[in-house]
């Protein structure tokens, strides 16, 4: 069966000036497929781990340096009009500045009205109201105190389930939520969160929840993968990851989790200094050619292939972890089965299956 949207062996890189050779790896070798069966998978990780730069190449706002993205089995790059048209309608996002999104010289109710003219999801202005009134009330908010009033009269929690009702009222197959929380109060981002899981559950949509907070990721997905330096540390059942962590950088992040213990000091997890040359988070490597030229996408393809597939050489968090080993700095860990619904990268379990990076949907 052809996936809804796919992301195959996609390497992005940045950088590579006429001085500096170095290219920066947002993200390596990674793959990953959403299928009909609607569920909710969170992406999870610090700061430059390549969540963002995940987003904007599954929704085609960048094209990857090498590998593919996938639209129903069709290169992004290259889909005619209504292809592009039926890719629009059908993936979505929801972005972390609300605010952002919206023209303060229009009042709120333009962000629902654009969508359903453009896509003629109603036919009379009657039915374009009673659509948007119902997309409204099923993100808790009430029709009467949110339409006909400007961004700036309404809060930043109004304006984000402003956006997430455009979601409903679009009926798309996959939600990109990109830190959907981070900008609003502790007290709504529970109703935000029961607003994504209840278009999961009550519309059948998929939905990809990018996040650096564990908590809330746990609360919501049902699978999950942890990045690190834009190389998958950790994925599976969320259960599982979270409550028994196998990655270094895993348990790291779990550790990190404020708890109510009072006993328990600040900063008494002990984390290695960074040694890694990083600019943004991410790491930076070289790429074939003299000094002076820029690294063209053969060189960037052909020094992939022939680290198997990865850009970056060794493992991203060997710097950092307390496990390092020689093997770690000279090759980039595969990813390894675990158990049954959760793989690692990590040479620790070196004497377990070893997976391609396609087969990392195979796990959840």
């Amino acid at each position: 069966m052809t996936a809804l949207l796919e992301a195959r062996k996609v390497t992005k890189a940045f950088g590579g000036g006429l001085l500096d050779k170095r290219v920066t790896v947002a993200l390596d070798d990674f793959s990953f497929a959403i299928e009909e069966n609607p569920r909710v998978t969170a992406v999870v990780g610090e700061s430059g781990s390549g969540k963002t730069t995940l987003a904007r190449l599954l929704l085609g706002l960048i094209s990857p340096t090498t590998g593919q993205v996938l639209y129903d089995g069709h290169d992004l790059r290259h889909l005619t009009g209504e292809q592009r048209r039926a890719f629009l309608r059908d993936v979505q996002m929801i972005f972390q500045d609300p605010y952002e999104v919206y023209n303060p010289f229009y009042r709120v109710e333009h962000v629902l009205e654009t969508p359903i003219a453009e896509f003629k999801l109603a036919s009379s202005p009657q039915a374009r109201r009673a659509l948007i009134q119902e997309s409204l009330r099923a993100v808790g908010l009430r029709p009467d105190e949110t339409l006909g009033r400007y961004p700036h009269q309404l809060s930043g929690g109004q304006r984000q389930r402003i956006m997430v009702a455009r979601a409903v009222l679009m009926r798309p197959r996959l939600i990109i939520a990109d830190e959907p929380v981070s900008m609003v109060d502790a007290s709504l981002r529970a109703t935000i969160l029961e607003s994504l899981s209840q278009l999961n559950r009550d519309y059948g949509m998929s939905i990809i929840y990018i996040t650096h907070d564990l908590t809330t990721a746990y609360q919501i997905s049902d699978n999950i993968i942890v990045l690190y330096r834009g190389s998958v540390a950790e994925a599976g059942t969320v259960d599982l990851v979270v409550r028994e962590p196998k990655h270094p950088y895993t348990q790291l992040l779990i550790q990190s989790v404020p708890q109510p213990n009072p006993s328990l000091a600040w900063g008494s997890t002990d984390i290695r200094a960074e040694t890694a040359d990083v600019s943004n988070g991410t790491m930076q490597v070289e790429v074939g050619g003299a000094v002076g030229l820029v690294p063209t996408a053969a060189a960037v393809s052909a020094a992939a292939k022939a680290r198997g597939g990865h850009l970056l050489t060794g493992c991203p968090f060997a710097d950092r972890c307390p496990h390092v080993m020689a093997i770690c700095r000279e090759n980039p860990p595969p990813l390894f089965r675990i158990d049954q619904g959760r793989v690692a990268t990590c040479f620790l379990y070196r004497d377990r299956e070893v997976l391609s990076s396609e087969q990392l949907g195979e796990v959840f």
